[in-house]
């Protein structure tokens, strides 16, 4: 396919892997990263080599599936549902630090174009991070309507890394797995 007949997404994804100037900032992170979630037994444990497969998948769904939810309770439930989508907020919020763990633990052993990828999609996983922990504090502080605002942010925010992280799965094909799923 040519590239003009490419969607703009997918014409974006791909000039964010060319984009040689993350290429800095992936050099400085890698080794820290590596040291922390990338190498050794915690590494093996972080990328789920005792479960055959990549952790990282199956901790964003608890992360994403929480934060949908809260959504879902914020644009339907009403007033009664404002306890509910507070306590789904934080259920995410408390999930995300092993979530972003595992993807570090995976993005440590990907190549060049996934690392740039990996580092935006972290960057913007961060920045939904913030949203939702905002939002949680401005449901607790009685403030349901900041809070959904926020959370509703916080959903378009994640919604961009979620793609990115999509991105890496899918197309990319970015997960540690046991080499005996090769064979097949």
């Amino acid at each position: 396919m040519s590239t003009e007949h490419r969607p703009a997404l997918v014409r974006a994804t791909l000039a964010l892997e060319d984009a040689a100037v993350l290429d800095a900032p992936v050099r400085a992170l890698r080794p820290h990263v590596t040291k922390l979630f990338g190498s050794g037994v915690r590494g093996r444990v972080l990328r789920g080599d005792w479960l055959g497969h990549a952790l990282h998948p199956l901790l964003t769904d608890l992360v994403m599936g929480s934060w949908t939810s809260a959504t879902v309770l914020d644009l339907v439930g009403g007033r009664d549902a404002a306890g509910s989508a507070r306590t789904l907020v934080a259920t995410g919020l408390l999930a995300a630090g092993p979530t972003a763990w595992t993807g570090w633990a995976e993005w440590s052993g990907s190549g060049p174009r996934d690392q740039r990828v990996g580092l935006v999609h972290a960057g913007t996983n961060a920045v939904a991070i913030g949203l939702y922990a905002a939002s949680y504090l401005a449901r607790r502080r009685g403030d349901h309507d900041t809070g959904r605002t926020l959370g509703l942010a916080g959903a378009t925010v994640s919604g961009a890394g979620a793609y990115l992280g999509g991105h890496l799965a899918a197309a990319r094909k970015v997960s540690s797995h046991h080499p005996a799923y090769d064979a097949g």
